[in-house]
């Protein structure tokens, strides 16, 4: 049975796609959705565009006929199982004493009125949590927009165990790899950890690598842009980054498992050290922690400094090798790599559109990203570059997004199954016995 969706705005904003996500079933757009839409139609961000997009959508289906009435949706290649949109106008007002100068309740007004007309059944989509409660209070069945979600609670790892027999492993070593096992879980570039089933001690690591699980490389990924892994999936992590062929690589992890640092030591070694790639460009979603200050002063390099610090810190650790270098010394150096294009800092706004070829590229904090948005910063990798996501989709500070909707966990799940990809989650904090407490127990 076809059914009606009413779309709150936040849906429109998170996907402009969200229109012909519904199948052949009816799209209704409340007008207040169309007036909160205004508001941002001149935004300069993904938002803003989001709302552009879906403004020329609805003007050109307006063409077909009133939209009052409803006009077909163009979201099948068979005409039969096309969807429908029509723009409602509320009428009368909720019960109790619901404040109707207030958008949510026009809209939710909407749904309501729907429910008690249309002889379909009727559902809300919205992104608000607060907004679904509302809804369920009032008997408006209720739902997220779920197109672009993936189950968080089952987000691929990149890692796999494995029991087996001693004889297997000694095999294993051997040769040097054994074919792919039958019902193991692994994506491209995946690892494995074989466990002996009569000790469970006695443990090896293979890399799903070329079709075939391989014996690790000896010293893969364990002095990289002069760190030494801490633990057997940083090592995992150092390897994916350190590989030409593997042209993607996402890093998921809690804060102080070294994500970026790992990142940024591989980009170290390739590009200023073994000239791998022409430059080194760094950018992360410009989202504040909590209140914003404000405006910042200076242009472009001196407001992006301050989103960009902790990559400065993780490069100012790394090229202090120990503390054999001063600051002085490693600040100065820092400065010839920014002098000297080495280092490029971008800010997310400034990708869109370009071509980006032979770079190192590492978007940090991508957990902040919508997926269209990453598709976006990922289309602009041009030949010969590599591209690094890494986040914690357990700390999310866009308001529209969550661990299951944010752009990072989604590649992941996307991409999973792709040669040119490779990812692990890091599990472990290594920043600090203090940092990890904070993880796990705060």
């Amino acid at each position: 049975m076809k059914k009606t969706y009413v779309l709150d705005t936040n849906v429109i904003l998170h996907s402009a796609q969200s229109l012909n996500a519904f199948e052949d079933n009816e799209v209704v757009i409340p007008m207040t959705v169309i007036e909160e839409l205004d508001k941002f139609k001149r935004n300069q961000d993904e938002l803003g565009r989001n709302t552009r997009q879906a403004i020329r959508q609805i003007d050109a289906l307006r063409k077909k006929g009133p939209l009052s009435k409803g006009v077909k949706l163009d979201n099948s290649p068979n005409p039969r199982k096309c969807g429908s949109l029509r723009v409602v106008v509320s009428e009368g007002r909720l019960s109790g004493s619901s404040d109707m100068s207030v958008a949510d309740n026009r809209i939710l007004n909407v749904a309501k009125m729907l429910m008690e007309r249309e002889k379909r059944p009727v559902i809300f989509i919205t992104k608000d949590l607060n907004l679904r409660l509302k809804a369920d209070s009032l008997d408006i069945p209720v739902e997220d927009f779920e197109c672009e979600q993936v189950n968080s609670d089952e987000l691929y790892s990149g890692f796999a165990t494995l029991p087996v027999s001693a004889q297997f492993m000694d095999e294993f070593h051997r040769a040097g790899f054994v074919e792919f096992p039958k019902g193991l879980s692994l994506g491209p570039n995946g690892f494995v950890m074989f466990v002996d089933k009569a000790d469970e001690h006695h443990t090896t690591v293979g890399w799903y690598h070329h079709g075939r699980i391989e014996v690790l490389p000896n010293g893969a990924g364990e002095h990289v842009g002069g760190i030494t892994p801490r633990s057997l999936e940083q090592r995992m992590a150092l390897i994916l980054l350190t590989d030409p062929d593997i042209q993607v690589v996402s890093l998921v992890g809690q804060a102080g498992s070294g994500k970026t640092l790992l990142a940024l030591a591989a980009a170290v070694e390739q590009a200023i050290n073994n000239n791998l790639y022409e430059r080194i460009l760094v950018t992360r979603p410009i989202v504040p922690m909590g209140k914003d200050i404000g405006y910042m002063p200076g242009g472009k390099d001196e407001k992006l400094g301050v989103w960009m610090q902790p990559i400065f810190d993780n490069l100012e650790f790394l090229m202090q090798n120990g503390g054999k270098k001063d600051a002085q010394t490693v600040r100065r150096r820092l400065d010839d790599m920014k002098r000297y294009h080495q280092l490029e800092l971008e800010a997310l706004t400034y990708i869109r559109g370009r071509s980006i070829p032979r770079q190192f590229i590492i978007i940090d904090e991508a957990q902040n990203l919508t997926p269209h948005e990453v598709k976006t910063i990922v289309s602009r990798a041009g030949l010969g570059s590599k591209m690094i996501l890494t986040g914690d989709p357990a700390q999310i500070d866009n308001p529209y997004l969550d661990a299951s909707s944010n752009g990072l966990s989604y590649l992941v799940e996307r991409f999973k199954h792709l040669d040119l990809h490779g990812h692990i989650t890091l599990r472990k904090s290594e920043r600090s016995p203090l940092a990890a407490a904070a993880a796990e127990n705060l």
